[in-house]
């Protein structure tokens, strides 16, 4: 098929590499402009940017498709297919209705649960046992159109967002190649009304840990926002992101250091920390890291202020 690409995080990468294996003819491959990044905030282009240009193909980096020109532009590439995951850019009508088949959404999560915009990590931090990537045809409300496909996956107990985010990756993009190969047989399945939930964007305020919470509500916090933007506590008074962690026995006055293996006392239960990471420094197991920053049994760490 001819197929237009609309991705632009590492995300998106298998799903391109995918259509390209499988034999499909890349139109065009649409992405978020670069941006400035690192040290020298030079502009940088976009995991998917780059992997395209790799390939030899062609890239378009729109601010915006509202306009009639890029519109146009877009009509003009006579497409059967548009292929979107993760593309960061509303479609308009314009734009939905201009390939031959439409646009198809490859979406993170089992829907109607978790549309929107950070299903992976609500996913883990509402302590969902299992997720997976639905095939959806695009219209014009928020990640609410017919589903064409769908796999589930089990969440593991000690999976975090990084993980779950690669496996999901690769899922979808064995299935979208699928759904492109079946398309002319599939049946959409509007979604139901009932099970909508709402994948609201991360917030970097709602990643501070509070040890008076239960442990698994902690637990899922860690492993959800890890590695960004990273669950943090302050340590002596540094802050350190926690980016693995599981649930433990235990039990004492919550933010207790309960022992050498940094398994700290929440509200009820208690949580072990396996993986660190101090400010301005890199990622850490728990042993390395309790080299460089020790750690007492029976210190206590810091809760938030309580706000009012």
């Amino acid at each position: 098929m001819r197929v237009i690409f609309m991705g632009t995080p590492e995300f998106s990468v298998p799903v391109l590499d995918a259509l390209v294996a499988a034999g499909h003819e890349i139109a065009a491959v649409y992405c978020q402009p670069p941006r400035p990044a690192g040290r020298g905030k030079k502009d940088r282009p976009t995991p998917v940017h780059a992997r395209a240009e790799a390939l030899g193909l062609d890239v378009r980096h729109p601010v915006s498709l509202k306009n009639a020109e890029e519109q146009v532009a877009f009509a003009a590439l006579k497409a059967d297919v548009a292929v979107v995951v993760a593309y960061g850019l509303i479609l308009p009508q314009a734009i939905l209705d201009a390939p031959e088949r439409g646009c198809l959404n490859i979406h993170a999560s089992l829907l109607p649960r978790w549309r929107g915009a950070a299903p992976i990590h609500r996913a883990i931090m509402a302590g969902d046992a299992e997720t997976g990537i639905c095939i959806m045809q695009m219209e014009a409300g928020l990640d609410t159109g017919p589903v064409l496909m769908r796999e589930e996956t089990l969440i593991g107990a000690e999976e975090v967002t990084s993980e779950l985010h690669d496996r999901l990756s690769e899922i979808g993009a064995g299935l979208i190649v699928e759904a492109l190969m079946a398309l002319p047989d599939l049946t959409p399945e509007p979604q139901p009304a009932e099970g909508v939930t709402y994948a609201s964007k991360i917030d970097k305020a709602e990643a501070q840990i509070d040890w008076r919470a239960p442990a698994e509500e902690i637990d899922r916090k860690i492993r959800g926002l890890s590695p960004f933007p990273g669950a943090w506590c302050d340590i002596d008074g540094q802050r350190v992101k926690v980016l693995a962690s599981r649930l433990a026995a235990g039990s004492g006055a919550s933010g207790t250091v309960l022992d050498q293996a940094l398994t700290i006392a929440c509200g009820s239960g208690a949580v072990e920390l396996l993986r660190l990471q101090r400010s301005g420094k890199g990622a850490q197991d728990r042993e390395t890291f309790l080299r460089g920053f020790p750690i007492a049994t029976g210190s206590e760490l810091s809760v938030p202020e309580a706000t009012t």
